[in-house]
């Protein structure tokens, strides 16, 4: 396995301090990854300048072609990679792959998005085209919950619109990322897209470089905010897609055994560490007691372990400061008189893992409800009135997702205009298509990522009058 930066098309050691990339499933360490310097930042900046000068100007079927070589790569080395993201993640195999299967669909439906130019033709003769330009460079700042995927919905958009690219994935899970960048480069000029490595202060030395046009970054809220901040001095553009504390909403027509399936799947997808997750849980009053029954069920039906083993559907949280946030919410909302409608569980004696958790008894209030978990615990909340539960899972400072659970679809989809959130999903929660567009209201983010209007995020616009 590589843990080298990838500047300029070149693998190169990194010269600041090395930090440690942890298996949270036994806490073994797997590598030791030596941190870019800031000099390697500037580099990495310079590099990518130089580049874009050829890149800007390269055919879109050339872009075509390489896309296409890099998905078959990925798709050709899916098990090495895979087992990476199991590694370092903690999610399970079959996750992983399907992670890794996602990663390449999405490049291909990006390679076959073409690049609009718009002709406006006034009265009296004059032609106006507008172009999509590209920026220059892109710093891209990834998470460790799905550290290819992401990755992958970062890198190929710049790309696609001819911009270079440099990403600092998270400290906690870089081995993938690396993976793919290094596919990356097989296939794409030297300086093109870049990887280096490090904790905060890299990703802040790459979003904060005054030769970086824009920033695409997904994670905390808290430093979403900074980097925003921080773009002000050169007008960088900026899309931030950050946390989300996603309402579901059951209602009393749902389809019960339908809905928990769903609830469940989205609620601990990843062990509940994905930004778009069902993150609170509304029931109407008359199918509270047949949905948590059957959520409990499923839940304990659960085998928790390494998910390199196959026989594993729940892995770990991924790191020890995570796992120690989720613990204390579920042993806080307890204290508050939550129940925990889950079997408790014999765990591995090593590794962050944490059974799925079902609270009952909970209100809004507590951080449990009030904060984003980002874990495998679910707060369950009784309601009877549907006005009421829209204002109190409107009443937050999130806006990502939410989702109604119905069979009679206008009711919902009448309810579903109402939700104050980027995304509303009907009997579904967090199944995400690349061709509509996703972003955040409030806190949740500053942009919109994926489709057409996602991509054009990654160019200037260019209006050239033409006089005859």
């Amino acid at each position: 396995m590589h843990t080298d930066l990838i500047i300029n098309g070149q693998q190169i050691q990194g010269q600041a301090l090395s930090f440690a990339v942890i298996n949270p499933a036994n806490e073994s360490v797997i590598a030791e990854v030596a941190s870019a310097s800031a000099g390697q930042v500037n580099d990495a900046v310079r590099t990518a300048l130089q580049a874009f000068k050829a890149w800007k100007n390269v055919s879109d079927d050339a872009v075509k072609q390489a896309f296409a070589k890099i998905a078959a790569d990925i798709r050709a080395e899916k098990d090495e990679i895979a087992q990476l993201i199991t590694l370092e993640q903690g999610k399970t195999i079959g996750m992983a792959q399907f992670e890794v299967d996602a990663g390449a669909s999405w490049i291909d439906y990006l390679s076959g998005l073409d690049i609009p130019v718009e002709t406006i033709q006034e009265p009296k003769g004059k032609t106006i085209k507008v172009y999509n330009r590209p920026l220059g460079v892109v710093a891209s700042v990834t998470p460790w919950n799905w550290p290819f995927m992401i990755a992958v919905w970062h890198i190929f958009p710049a790309l696609k619109t001819k911009n270079c690219v440099i990403n600092k994935p998270s400290e906690y899970t870089p081995l993938s990322t690396i993976k793919l960048v290094e596919i990356i480069n097989r296939h794409v000029p030297a300086g093109v897209c870049s990887i280096v490595l490090g904790k905060g202060e890299i990703g802040q030395a790459l979003t904060e470089h005054a030769d970086v046009a824009k920033v695409t970054f997904t994670g905390s809220t808290r430093t979403g905010q900074s980097i925003l901040s921080h773009s002000v001095s050169s007008l960088k553009s900026v899309v931030l897609e950050l946390g989300g504390n996603d309402a579901g909403i059951v209602l009393a027509d749902a389809d019960v055994e339908r809905t928990a399936q769903g609830i469940f799947a989205s609620a601990f997808l990843n062990a509940g560490q994905t930004c778009a997750a069902l993150k609170r849980l509304y029931v109407h009053e008359s199918v509270y007691e047949a949905l948590t029954e059957k959520l409990v069920q499923i839940a304990n039906a659960q085998v928790i372990g390494d998910g390199a083993n196959p026989e594993v559907t729940f892995g770990p949280v991924q790191n020890k400061m995570q796992y120690d946030k989720v613990n204390a919410l579920i042993a806080d909302a307890v204290a508050r008189g939550g129940q925990v409608l889950t079997a408790s569980k014999a765990l591995p004696d090593h590794g962050y893992f944490i059974a799925p958790a079902l609270i009952a008894n909970v209100q809004e209030g507590i951080a449990l409800v009030d904060e984003e978990q980002f874990g495998p615990v679910l707060p369950i909340i009784k309601f009877n009135a549907v006005d009421e539960v829209l204002e109190r899972s409107n009443n937050t400072q999130f806006g990502l997702g939410g989702s109604i659970w119905s069979t009679d679809l206008a009711k919902a989809e009448q309810i579903a205009s109402q939700m104050e959130t980027g995304t509303v999903w009907i009997n579904s929660h967090s199944d995400l298509s690349p061709a509509a567009p996703f972003g955040g209201w409030k806190l949740s983010g500053l942009g919109y990522s994926f489709g057409l209007e996602g991509l054009l995020l990654f160019t200037h616009k260019q209006a050239v009058h033409i006089s005859g």
